[in-house]
């Protein structure tokens, strides 16, 4: 894993934001899911780096980026990020609300953008409807509130792996990862502080819009409304794709880092 000394920051408007950069050629966005940091991605960054610049942020409120203080849109937080950077078009590459974020900044930012893979999500009108989400974020707070963030690690990993599997059938040393990054940002917050998070709404009518590539690549043991969402993303848009890999969940990337590499970077090499 990368440490906070090999990281720079981004002086936006409301804070700093943590970022790795690394590598280089043409430019690969990694945004991470919910309630981690950049680290998320340790078995991508050196694979991708090897061939091209890799930027894998902290969003806003993650890691090591500072809390909002005011009103915000992740996908505004990543446009100033790759203008300060002069980078772009990027391919932007994003599990779960990381995803969301790379369709949010393609609908609202598409000159940033060359193509885009999101895993465990489609877009944010189908994540803010999604029962598991506000299952999860309930679980936050209570996790904020009461300190224990074993019951929000099982509250998360209930349902993301699908219903085929339960905690105990994921790899222990993936279950460790995440509790040290999702400690690390937890600790970041405290109960009851405002969220200051703008959604971007009316997603899915703008989906025709989107003109470049769209990989929706997911595990094979998503729960099925997940599944049905990406095709739904890759039908609508005009270029889009789905793609599965067999036998995991929601951390596609972390249980089969190979199998996920050799995906994205077929895709990357398409391009």
């Amino acid at each position: 894993m990368t440490v906070a000394s090999d990281l720079r920051f981004f002086p936006s408007a409301d804070g700093d934001l943590a970022y790795l950069d690394t590598g280089s050629g043409d430019p690969v966005v990694l945004l991470h899911c919910g309630f981690v940091d950049h680290r998320f991605w340790a078995d991508q960054i050196p694979a991708l780096a090897a061939g091209y610049r890799v930027i894998a942020p902290d969003v806003r409120g993650h890691g090591f980026s500072a809390n909002a203080s005011e009103p915000f849109r992740w996908a505004d937080d990543l446009a100033g990020l790759l203008r300060h950077l002069d980078v772009g078009p990027a391919v932007l590459v994003g599990v779960s609300m990381g995803g969301v974020i790379a369709t949010d900044t393609v609908l609202e930012h598409p000159e940033l953008v060359r193509a885009v893979v999101t895993c465990g999500a489609a877009t944010g009108d189908h994540q803010y409807q999604d029962p598991w989400t506000q299952e999860i974020q309930a679980e936050y707070a209570r996790t904020l509130g009461a300190g224990d963030i074993e019951g929000w690690l099982a509250a998360f990993l209930r349902v993301v792996p699908g219903e085929h599997r339960s905690a105990a059938d994921i790899d222990p040393d993936i279950l460790n990862r995440l509790r040290e990054l999702a400690l690390h940002t937890i600790s970041k917050h405290t109960p009851g502080e405002k969220d200051w998070h703008v959604r971007v709404t009316d997603s899915w009518p703008r989906l025709a819009k989107i003109d470049v590539p769209v990989l929706a690549l997911n595990g094979t043991l998503e729960p099925a409304d997940m599944l049905d969402a990406a095709e739904r993303l890759a039908q609508a848009v005009p270029h889009g794709r789905t793609r599965t890999i067999e036998g995991v969940g929601h951390y596609l990337n972390m249980e089969k880092p190979d199998d996920f590499n050799r995906v994205v970077l077929d895709f990357l090499r398409s391009l």
